[in-house]
């Protein structure tokens, strides 16, 4: 009888309105198994929709592998983590699928190229989200609540197809969007444990855990047929979990108190679509590792002091020539306290041709794992005082405005929110004093000047956060 539920369910149809890819690994028509008596011979766990590939250019007696989706196998049927294993097996290093169009490569995005074999419309995704959430009580006093929640989002980005993109592919490699992008998505559970510690206080603790799939990541398809390309697609995947503490004390008196602490843990194969950039531009087969995603804060504490006076009969404050001078007056003081958040240590590199110092050379190598690094602990305090004053037609109150002023950064902390990844400082990169950068200082004509422009081009403020910063303003309420 104590239970309280609260169910639903939301369904999301999403349609990109455009073409898409049938096949992201075919630009042209090819065969599958089933469709050549020349593929009758194959192994038991190939089946006749996979797509075979060859050693020879038009010669289907040589197969070497098969396809099913992003799923490769060789020529026994036996999966492979990737194709280029496949590739090596062949005396010229390539792969290439069964077609009877021989001029695939030159006809690609001409007047030839059979686009109604290569495209389709896109396939509307039907997103359903079920969302359950009950508690009960435990006694008078305690409460027991927990849910479920199954959340997505189109993909709102690297969606939209350029077929201009096609036409370029034999002369460069661009990026190319994917037309046939999922919504991403995003299950959510929760359990949590409210207790009353007084009249007007309680504490809840509560534990978390979100599950992140579909998400949209950089990926190279090397052996797509007859280019391969580079693009966009939903392999990522994460986690995030964790643990809450909050106190939360209503008001008393003129004070009110919250406070909260978050333990959290979020890890995955990538934090933003642009990750794998790099690695998309070497050999590297698609890697897919656990590694700390950028927003995993580790600890965050956030506490809240508003002290204010009422007006009237409810007034409590002190009282100047007959008038309550502290009434409606009232002041906000919030401080947050958090760990870093990860970046992936770099090696100190050689100099190298036409680059000037560390900032921005490129690729550089990797000091430990990804992310394996840790900004330093934020502090910050933020003030608000405000006053309301009533307005009134007559007698009749019909509204209200308010007087504040906002003081973000109250002690102006120094916050570091991004660091030079060789050294782990938000001021300096390690070049001046390095060997390299002592060569470069001493070969000017003013070594000292060189040294400090240089390091003037090191104080980038998007390496800390915001600066005490004071807003007086007025907010009408109606």
């Amino acid at each position: 009888d104590n239970l309280n539920f609260n169910v639903g369910v939301r369904v999301d149809r999403f349609d990109a309105n455009q073409k898409q890819l049938k096949d992201k690994y075919l630009m042209s028509d090819a065969f599958k198994v089933g469709d050549r008596a020349e593929f009758a011979n194959k192994p038991d766990n190939i089946g006749d929709d996979f797509i075979p590939y060859l050693a020879s250019e038009g010669d289907f007696s040589s197969v070497v592998g098969y396809r099913s989706g992003d799923v490769w196998y060789d020529k026994d049927g036996i999966i492979v983590s990737n194709p280029d294993i496949i590739a090596q097996r062949t005396s010229s290093g390539r792969l290439f699928v069964a077609t009877d169009n021989k001029s695939a490569q030159a006809d690609l995005g001409g007047k030839n190229w059979e686009i109604d074999k290569v495209f389709e419309d896109y396939n509307p995704q039907y997103s359903i989200m079920p969302r359950v959430a009950f508690s009960f009580p435990i006694s008078d006093q305690a409460l027991f609540f927990a849910h479920y929640d199954v959340l997505t989002q189109r993909p709102s980005s690297n969606l939209r197809l350029d077929p201009l993109d096609f036409y370029i592919l034999a002369n460069s490699a661009p990026i190319v969007n994917n037309g046939g992008l999922k919504p991403e998505k995003t299950t959510d559970y929760e359990v949590g444990f409210k207790q009353t510690l007084s009249k007007s206080s309680a504490i809840t603790i509560s534990a978390f855990y979100r599950e992140l799939k579909n998400l949209i990541q950089l990926r190279k398809l090397g052996f797509a047929y007859p280019y391969g390309y580079t693009t966009y697609d939903n392999i990522d995947f994460g986690t995030v979990k964790g643990l809450s503490i909050a106190y939360d004390m209503r008001r008393t008196g003129n004070l009110r108190l919250n406070a909260s602490y978050t333990l959290q843990f979020a890890d995955g194969t990538g934090s933003g679509a642009n990750d794998n950039l790099e690695l998309t531009q070497t050999d590297q087969p698609d890697i897919r590792i656990i590694f700390p995603l950028n927003f995993d804060q580790r600890h965050n504490f956030v506490a809240s002091i508003d002290y204010r006076y009422e007006s009237g009969s409810s007034y409590n404050g002190p009282i100047l020539f007959g008038k309550q001078f502290f009434a409606n007056i009232g002041a906000n003081l919030t401080f947050k306290v958090n760990s870093g958040t990860p970046y992936t240590s770099q090696a100190r590199p050689t100099r190298e041709a036409n680059a000037i110092g560390w900032q921005n050379n490129g690729q550089r190598a990797v000091e430990g794992g990804l992310n394996n690094s840790r900004t330093p602990w934020q502090y910050r305090a933020d003030l608000k005082i405000n006053k309301s004053i009533d307005i009134k037609l007559g007698s009749k109150r019909t509204g209200s405005f308010e007087v504040y002023i906002q003081i973000q950064n109250l002690f102006n902390t120094k916050n570091v929110v991004n660091v030079y990844r060789v050294t782990g400082n938000a001021d300096d990169d390690g070049y001046i004093q390095s060997i390299e950068g002592q060569l470069a200082a001493n070969s000017q004509s003013d070594p000292q000047a060189f040294i400090d422009q240089y390091n003037i081009k090191l104080l980038n403020p998007n390496n800390y956060s915001i600066p005490r910063r004071t807003r007086l303003g007025i907010a009408l309420n109606f």
